[in-house]
């Protein structure tokens, strides 16, 4: 350990894992530590069932209708991947698909007046959909016709719109687009999570419900991947790549400073040896105080025995329920897999629903998304801080990284 390192990374999550291992395969010399003795840290994958039950305080073993423990994987932060995204060009970038199977997410639905419905995405589909009256669906169409068409390069494809200066709340103005068709446009295609985008640029929520065509064009079904086995194997996967690629990767090691020397760091101090390095990367729980709080998150993992009612009896799907559907600032999501993607026993489903809290109640504010999963087997509450660095980390070289 006692070498220098162009990075050190500390903490196995995601985005650790992601940029280490791409940064191996540009030549970087990399360090990777965790004083975890697992991958994945806060976004590891728990197996078997009974030590997700021990995480969460649950005294009791899980029932026999659960099926064997370690028949299941379950994610603490849920996530999908859009399968024409950054993440997955990542993946085939670096060829860590090779020691992945994905699954397409059978269905992607968002919340309306109580209901669920299909997110329409095409033209064939915005034709045939209940969300909206037929007046409505020719404007949507239009709408999604200009979409497809417009090009940040060619004016011709602009029909009067500025992309770097009319906003997108006057795009759907132009197209004369009612509250219930912009709240799914903007939140259960461009996948915004509050209305903030509504007073900027259009350009990127054009090019984010671009990136959703074109992601459902590729398999049919919804926009959306998931690996078998959980969202574990994807740190797990570039963790290997690094290790490929000359990474170092160090386990179960504790962290006792970040050595600093005028003003940016230096090292990293373990078990009285220092490694060397110009620059960090770590989650914010390695450098508590370089970062400050700005919110927080619910998350509710909830075992089911069925499929999530008006689903078309889905293995797995993404439900959106816009901010204004139930009066709230920001979305509330409910990501949902089952025993077709080994991450449970069979016959059994994993829904996840999760939000960012503006209460002092936050599992009151979760509720509506619960409903729409009765009858629950059993649930798992978690709250987490969310978190900011004080400074840019321009001067100090240290980051956490926000990727995804």
């Amino acid at each position: 350990m006692d070498e220098e390192y162009d990075v050190i990374v500390l903490g196995t999550g995601l985005t650790e894992c992601i940029l280490s291992g791409i940064m191996s395969v540009n030549g970087k010399k990399v360090l990777h530590m965790d004083r975890n003795p697992y991958y994945g840290g806060e976004s590891s994958s728990i197996t078997p069932l009974e030590e997700l039950y021990k995480r969460f305080g649950i005294s009791d073993s899980p029932p026999e209708s659960m099926g064997r423990g370690r028949d299941w994987n379950v994610d603490l932060i849920p996530k999908f991947l859009m399968a024409n995204g950054q993440l997955v060009k990542m993946l085939l970038y670096t060829e860590v698909t090779r020691y992945l199977d994905f699954k397409v997410v059978e269905g992607s639905f968002v919340y309306k007046g109580g209901k669920i419905y299909k997110v329409p995405s095409t033209e064939t589909e915005a034709l045939a959909s209940n969300l909206m009256g037929m007046f409505e669906k020719r404007r949507f169409r239009k709408f999604l016709v200009f979409v497809a068409n417009f090009d940040e390069n060619d004016p011709k494809t602009f029909e009067g719109v500025d992309p770097k200066l009319t906003t997108m709340g006057d795009v759907y103005k132009k197209f004369d687009l009612g509250q219930d068709v912009v709240d799914f446009t903007g939140h259960a295609l461009a996948l915004y999570r509050t209305d903030d985008y509504l007073e900027q640029p259009c350009l990127e929520t054009i090019n984010r419900i671009k990136l959703y065509s074109e992601s459902l064009a590729r398999y049919g079904k919804s926009p959306y991947l998931y690996p078998l086995y959980g969202l574990g194997e994807l740190p797990q996967g570039f963790a290997r790549l690094s290790a490929i690629y000359g990474g170092t990767y160090m386990l179960n090691k504790p962290v006792d400073e970040i050595v600093m020397e005028g003003g940016h760091v230096v090292g990293v101090k373990s078990e009285g040896e220092v490694a060397r390095c110009k620059q960090l990367i770590c989650d914010p729980s390695y450098i508590p105080d370089r970062v400050h709080k700005v919110g927080q998150v619910i998350r509710v993992i909830c075992v089911l025995s069925h499929p999530i009612k008006n689903t078309n009896d889905a293995n797995s799907c993404q439900i959106i329920i816009p901010q204004n559907q139930v009066n709230r600032k920001s979305d509330i999501y409910v990501c949902m897999i089952s025993y077709a993607h080994n991450v449970a026993a069979q016959g059994k489903y994993i829904a996840i629903a999760s939000t960012t809290v503006e209460t002092s109640d936050p599992e009151a504010e979760i509720e509506p998304a619960l409903e729409l999963l009765e009858p629950i087997d059993q649930k798992f509450v978690a709250i987490s801080d969310m978190y900011e660095l004080t400074d840019d980390g321009t001067e100090s070289q240290v980051s956490f990284p926000q990727l995804f």
